[in-house]
């Protein structure tokens, strides 16, 4: 009887822990989340981006081609099935990548996927959507930023891709394409509890010094912010 009282005893320590746990995750994510980093002041509307968000993850969309950048040099249309070099948009996401390529819809989840993206057991990878146009919505904020900002958001999204010998961006070769205009890129940094596909997402909204959550794990932080 000892025995299993004690048994009992670590259970219920074990059960009471893990409520204690998820209770101060979900306090500290709503803090971090509506504690915000505010937008750099007094700033020039050289560049128009976009936040976009499917209900849980964040996507930042870009014009692909700047006098800054040309996205297509480093993520061809090549890679993707359409090809289609039409395309004026980009939307790049970062996270976990049994995610992105085991996971189509959340009826697809396994256990398995979900413990290692949350314990950082897994790798990353970058997802890339090619758009004709975008229109905003609840889901789709348009942000008007300075070139100086941009080129920052540029240099972080840059500084998040895995290169090979030759410098160039990884090119994941799947079947898992969401459709026929996205493309795969390994990634670096492990997805975890505390670094989320938006908590990149906010992160890059801070590289460019655009209004932001001090931090925060779900979309819904960083669409406080802009509706």
């Amino acid at each position: 009887m000892n025995i299993i009282k004690k048994i009992a005893r670590i259970i219920l320590k074990f059960v009471l822990g893990f409520i204690a746990f998820v209770l101060l995750y979900a306090l500290s994510a709503f803090i971090f989340s509506v504690w915000s980093v505010k937008k750099e002041p007094n700033t020039a509307n050289d560049v128009a981006i976009y936040i976009l968000t499917n209900g849980d993850h964040t996507d930042v969309v870009l014009p692909v081609k700047t006098a800054i950048v040309d996205w297509s040099k480093e993520m061809s249309y090549q890679n993707t099935i359409s090809k289609d070099t039409t395309n004026k948009y980009l939307a790049i996401g970062w996270g976990d990548k049994g995610f992105y390529l085991n996971t189509p819809t959340w009826a697809d989840l396994k256990f398995s996927t979900a413990f290692k993206a949350a314990f950082a057991l897994s790798t990353s990878a970058i997802h890339a959507i090619y758009y004709p146009n975008i229109r905003e919505s609840n889901d789709c904020k348009k942000i008007m930023i300075s070139n100086d900002q941009y080129k920052r958001m540029v240099a972080f999204i840059d500084n998040s891709f895995k290169r090979d010998a030759a410098d160039n961006v990884i090119n994941i070769k799947t079947n898992a394409n969401y459709d026929n205009n996205d493309a795969f890129y390994e990634a670096k940094r492990k997805y975890n509890l505390f670094y989320t596909c938006n908590t990149w997402a906010n992160n890059v909204l801070k590289a460019g010094g655009q209004t932001a959550c001090v931090w925060t794990p779900f979309d819904r932080g960083i669409f406080y912010h802009y509706r």
